[in-house]
């Protein structure tokens, strides 16, 4: 719930009260604890972040990261489209088909979007926990 909560840029008890509603579908685990399919998490992130539209900007650096949920990737033979919600942020990359491969990327992984300039490096954080699920 925490790393969920991290992602979607609320507090654990905003996903608690969200789950408990029925907005986000949980499964429990054999000790009792909340866990939520990473797909589904990618699914609500993007419903949210529908129609959201950024505060001004007062500052910016030169090199940004953001942690998120892939949303969709989109596959051809040479070339592959990487959406990535991060908190109401949706992030699209252009990059080759083999490192989309390589990086096994799917709806519900967790991924960070490295920005500098006009490109986007796709990165996956050293803490990935098992596979397609956040807590």
């Amino acid at each position: 719930m925490g790393k969920a909560a991290e992602l979607l840029g609320v507090s654990p008890d905003t996903v608690r009260r969200w789950a408990d509603a029925g907005r986000l579908a949980t499964l429990r685990t054999r000790g009792g604890h909340r866990r939520i399919n990473g797909a589904s998490l990618a699914e609500f992130a993007a419903s949210q972040a529908a129609g959201h539209q950024p505060s001004s900007i007062v500052s910016e650096s030169a090199r940004n990261r953001f942690t998120g949920l892939v949303t969709r990737v989109v596959r051809d033979t040479v070339m592959a489209q990487v959406e990535i919600q991060a908190g109401p942020f949706r992030v699209v990359s252009l990059l080759s088909r083999e490192a989309a491969d390589e990086l096994d990327l799917a709806p519900g992984v967790l991924a960070v979007a490295s920005v500098k300039a006009t490109n986007v490096v796709v990165e996956l954080p050293a803490e990935r926990e098992t596979e397609r699920t956040a807590t």
